[in-house]
C-alpha cells in the first residue's frame, strides 16, 4: 500500500489543480529558485548593496525567464521581459522607501544602512518585485516571494495589497497587509500593525467568496503604532491620521485625527 502510494508522486502521477503544474514534482525546488531570482533582482537593481549585477540584458532575463516558465509556460518570456523592464520604476519607489526609513528612524545613520539591515525595507523591495508579477497575473511566484520575506524578516505583505511611495516600517515583526489593503503616500507601520479582514461573506459550501474588497484604506501621511489592528473593507483611515498602539479598529476615521487606545479617544490633529 506504501509503495501504490509514493510511486505515483515520484514518477509521474500529478495531484496538483494548477494548471501550472505539467507533472507532479514540476514545483520541487521553486521556492528556493525564487530566492535566488530575488537576489538576482535585488542585485540587478543594487549591485553595490546586495551582489553582481547581471544588468538587463540576456543574462538577466533568462534568470527571470527560467522561474516564470515553471509556473507560466505559455507566454512566460513576455512577462518575464515586462518584469524586466519595470526594475527602474521599482528601483525608484525603493529609493523613497529608503529615504523615507532614513528620515523616519533617528537611529539610522545612513541610507545604506536602512537598505543593508532594516527588515522592512528587505520585506517592501521583495513585495514591490512580487507586486508586479502579481499584477501580470502570474501565479504561484509572488506568494512565493512575499512568503521568504515573511519567513526572513516576521513581515507578511501580500503581493497583492497596493502600497504607494515613502513607505517605512519600523522594526517590523508581526506585520500583516492583507491583499485588499491600499496605503497611500508617506505611511509608516510599527511592529506588530495588522491591516486585516474583519469578516467576509461565504459561499453556500461555507468557502470565503474570493476576489472581493476585506482589507482597509489608508491614506496618505499616516502613522500607526505598533500593535494596532485596523480591519474591514469598508474601513478608511483619511490623510494625516495616527493611530495609537494596541487600537482595535473596525469603523473609519476622517482625515487630521489621532486614535488612542487607552481613553478609546479621538481627537482632531493641528497639522502643521
Amino acid at each position: 500500500m506504501k509503495d501504490n502510494f509514493v510511486s505515483p508522486l515520484c514518477y509521474g502521477g500529478c495531484m496538483c489543480s494548477q494548471s501550472g503544474c505539467s507533472s507532479c514534482g514540476s514545483y520541487a525546488g521553486l521556492m528556493e529558485q525564487t530566492a535566488e531570482l530575488l537576489q538576482t533582482l535585488r542585485s540587478a537593481m543594487y549591485p553595490n548593496m546586495f551582489g553582481c549585477n547581471l544588468g538587463n540584458g540576456a543574462r538577466l532575463r533568462n534568470a527571470v525567464a527560467d522561474c516564470v516558465m515553471r509556473v507560466l509556460p505559455d507566454n512566460y518570456q513576455e512577462i518575464s521581459d515586462r518584469l524586466v523592464d519595470s526594475l527602474p520604476d521599482i528601483k525608484a519607489a525603493l529609493e523613497t522607501d529608503a529615504q523615507a526609513g532614513y528620515e523616519g528612524d533617528p537611529a539610522a545613520i545612513s541610507v545604506e544602512e536602512i537598505m543593508l539591515a532594516y527588515p522592512g525595507f528587505e520585506a517592501i523591495s521583495i513585495y514591490r518585485i512580487a507586486h508586479e508579477l502579481y499584477k501580470m497575473k502570474v501565479p504561484i511566484l509572488p506568494r512565493l516571494m512575499t512568503e521568504i520575506a515573511h519567513r526572513n524578516t516576521g513581515i507578511d505583505i501580500h503581493p497583492g495589497a497596493t502600497i504607494g511611495r515613502y513607505f517605512f516600517i519600523d522594526h517590523g515583526t508581526g506585520v500583516v497587509i492583507g491583499e485588499t489593503t491600499t496605503i497611500g503616500d508617506h505611511v509608516k507601520l510599527y511592529q506588530g500593525v495588522t491591516l486585516g479582514a474583519k469578516s467576509f461573506p461565504t459561499n453556500v459550501d461555507g468557502t470565503p467568496v474570493k476576489g472581493i474588497k476585506r482589507h482597509p484604506d489608508i491614506g496618505n501621511n499616516v502613522v500607526i503604532y505598533s500593535g494596532a489592528t485596523i480591519l474591514g473593507g469598508n474601513t478608511v483611515i483619511g490623510d494625516n491620521c495616527v493611530i495609537g498602539g494596541n487600537v482595535w479598529l473596525t469603523e473609519s476615521v476622517e482625515p487630521g485625527h489621532t486614535v488612542y487606545a487607552a481613553h478609546a479617544e479621538t481627537r482632531r490633529r493641528t497639522i502643521q
